[in-house]
């Protein structure tokens, strides 16, 4: 898979370190910023990795922020996002499983690399279950409209 990924300065020691993780694990990655610890305002990392995700560039998207509240909820505004904030592995599993997540928030201030790494595995290994939950997905995209 095409991974875009992308983080403000809150994020970067983690997405360094989950970018390292999702090439090792075998997958391309495409990675949106920030590059520095500078101040940076994370609705403009959020918005390209969502539409490399729409437009299909990109299969998934992983965002990470302090908390992963604040890109999350950027890159939700987008039409055809169903962006997942997880910070234990149940939740990682389910949303893909069951909501079909296209990208993936954590904090980076929440949760450390060890947990993150577990979270992306099983995030990038879970594929959607379809049956009742596509519809329950295809109502989600109906709000959007």
């Amino acid at each position: 898979m095409k991974i875009a990924i992308g983080c403000d300065h809150g994020g970067l020691h983690l997405k360094q370190e989950i970018t390292e993780l999702v090439t090792t694990l075998g997958h391309e990655v495409e990675d949106f910023g920030t590059h520095s610890t500078e101040s940076c305002d994370y609705p403009d990392i959020a918005e390209p990795v969502a539409h490399a995700v729409t437009e299909g560039k990109a299969d998934r998207g992983i965002l990470i922020c302090g908390t992963g509240i604040g890109i999350g909820i950027s890159a939700n505004k987008i039409k055809g996002i169903r962006a997942a904030l997880c910070h234990d592995s149940f939740s990682a599993k389910y949303s893909r499983l069951h909501n079909d997540a296209n990208i993936l928030t954590m904090g980076e201030r929440v949760i450390g690399p060890g947990l993150a790494k577990d979270i992306v595995t099983i995030w990038l290994n879970t594929e959607f279950e379809g049956g009742r939950h596509a519809r329950r997905v295809e109502k989600i995209s109906a709000l959007e409209k």
